[in-house]
This record gives structure tokens, C-alpha cells and sequence, in this order.
């Protein structure tokens, strides 16, 4: 399984962040990684006021560097 893990902090707080992550069973990295934009894009629209600081696409549990 891979996760499209993303840091989303709020537009008002900018400090305030948050790890988020997005999981699919039927993409490999590299398909998740083309279709990242997206299903982030997607996300912002259902999330206002946040914004994605960084993301990557990576097998499930490895986590995002902070």
C-alpha cells in the first residue's frame, strides 16, 4: 500500500502544522506521485484555510520528515 503523506498548516498560523496522509491501495509510488496534485488540490478545496507546506508519496509508516 502507498500513502500520499503531506504537512498542511493553517493560512491564519502558519506555525500550526499538521501531518496528514492520504492512502491507496491499487497505486504504485510512482503513480501517486503523478497524480499527487490532484488529490491535494482536492483536499485544499475540502479544507479551507490550510495550505500543503510539502508532500511526498511513500510505502505506508515511513512517515514525512518534519
Amino acid at each position: 500500500m502507498i500513502e500520499l503523506v503531506f504537512v498542511a498548516c493553517l493560512s491564519a498560523a502558519p506555525a500550526t502544522c499538521e501531518q496528514r496522509a492520504l492512502q491507496f491501495t491499487d497505486l504504485s509510488v510512482l503513480s501517486c506521485t503523478f497524480g499527487a496534485q490532484p488529490e491535494l488540490a482536492r483536499w485544499i478545496a475540502e479544507h479551507p484555510g490550510w495550505q500543503i507546506q510539502r508532500w511526498t508519496c511513500q510505502p505506508i509508516g515511513e512517515g514525512i520528515d518534519a
